[in-house]
């Protein structure tokens, strides 16, 4: 089977159920960190796209938000965001996804991200392009800051770790957003509608199948001290490539 449509078919399967469930009882709570929710509709969403991914591919491990890891017996692993944006869905904001990304022998080759709310699907294959809708995309042809759109992203209680970066950039860009779904503001640098994102203490579902889409719509992803990416390193600077070495820069006082 193609895991690219594998992908694409499950998070938007798992999207329709979002759909189905907001505005219900959602038994949200948080966990452990003030502002990182949880809800019934996360956890169902995860239970569908695992039960999903493993029909298709059922030697392949699946590391998810909530489920945590689950072995398996190939080189190929999903990885898997059943809801980001938590708090958006629960106060009913439509900027959440669903994230999924196919890792095989340690490389993200193939992601999609699906914004139930928005009706957009973000799509990506290694060395294949990027896609929204079907659609291919690319990422902006802004050249400065000045005149870029960044967004960023931070959790309440840890404000502090970001705060001087924002109020830096919200200096120097035309505007900084904070979205509250790393997966789909990394769809949307994809787009061209954000030049840059940066973001600290994310995982590895958070950014796995954003990066790819973003380095396949001709951007630029580093960490944020513009050492290679991985997406374990807990770090993301991805950026429209031109305006790169300029974030970096803006952004050199983190810690």
């Amino acid at each position: 089977m193609d895991p690219l449509q594998t992908a694409i078919d499950t998070a938007r399967e798992a999207g329709a159920l979002l759909l189905r469930l907001a505005g219900g009882p959602l038994e949200t709570r948080e966990k452990g960190v003030r502002g990182d929710l949880v809800t019934v509709a996360d956890r169902a969403s995860e239970r569908l796209i695992v039960e999903r991914l493993l029909t298709a591919f059922p030697a392949s491990a699946i590391l998810g938000e909530e489920e945590g890891a689950r072995g398996g017996t190939s080189d190929e692993r999903w990885i898997v965001d059943p809801l980001d944006g938590t708090t958006n869905y629960t106060h009913g904001y439509p900027f959440y996804c669903v994230s999924i990304a196919y890792e095989r022998g340690g490389e993200v080759v193939a992601g999609a991200i699906h914004a139930p709310a928005l009706g957009e699907t973000f799509a990506a294959s290694r060395g294949a392009g990027a896609t929204r809708n079907g659609t291919p995309i690319s990422v902006s042809q802004t050249s400065t800051i000045g005149d870029s759109l960044v967004c960023t992203g931070f959790m309440p209680a840890k404000y502090e770790r970001n705060g001087e970066n924002f109020a830096r950039l919200s200096g120097i860009a035309q505007a900084v957003r904070r979205d509250g779904s790393a997966a789909l503001d990394l769809a949307y640098v994809a787009n061209g509608t954000f030049e840059a994102f940066w973001e600290f203490d994310l995982k590895a579902w958070d950014v796995a199948a954003g990066g790819l889409i973003v380095r396949e719509a001709g951007g630029t992803v580093t960490a944020i001290d513009g050492s290679n990416f991985a997406i374990d390193a807990g770090s993301i600077l991805a950026s429209n490539g031109r305006i790169h070495a300029e974030m970096r820069a803006a952004l050199r006082v983190a810690r």
